[in-house]
């Protein structure tokens, strides 16, 4: 049914279902995964505390360690269980289009994402990050809630 699983997480507790779910599908399958966790770009001009106190340099140097956390957590779940798994981080200013660019790329006949995310108030005005990949992917989601 499904060989390669995308599994994209921003390492809130939803996600962290959402990737226990996933990896439980794939062992179910046979499938092999890819846990993706996206940054946003720094901004010179923005609300965002995390970059406000950050140089360029810094934010990136953090965003990595953050991204090597929330993804080396995935990596250790899915050789616990016995599922092959990829890692991918990367920065884009819109996660959605990530996710989908990267279920392409990588070839994924799935995505297994959380309902929402960390996001708060502003998933709800600006919209989920969840709904725009519902709104775009050309392959099936599974979401989790």
């Amino acid at each position: 049914m499904y060989t390669h699983i995308l599994i994209p997480t921003d390492g809130s507790t939803l996600a962290g279902k959402a990737v226990q779910h996933g990896i439980a599908l794939a062992k179910q399958l046979g499938a092999k995964v890819t846990a993706l966790t996206v940054s946003p770009p720094f901004h010179t001009l923005t609300t965002d505390t995390q970059m406000i106190e950050d140089t360029p340099a810094l934010y990136k140097t953090r965003m990595e360690a953050h991204g090597e956390k929330i993804l080396g957590a995935v990596a250790h779940a899915a050789q616990a269980a016995g599922v092959a798994c990829a890692t991918i981080h990367v920065e884009h200013e819109h996660p959605y289009q990530a996710i989908i660019d990267t279920a392409a790329a990588k070839h994924c006949d799935l995505v297994v994402m959380s309902s929402h995310g960390r996001h708060g108030i502003a998933g709800i005005v600006l919209g989920s990050e969840t709904v725009k990949v519902l709104t775009h992917s050309k392959i099936p989601v599974l979401v989790y809630r």
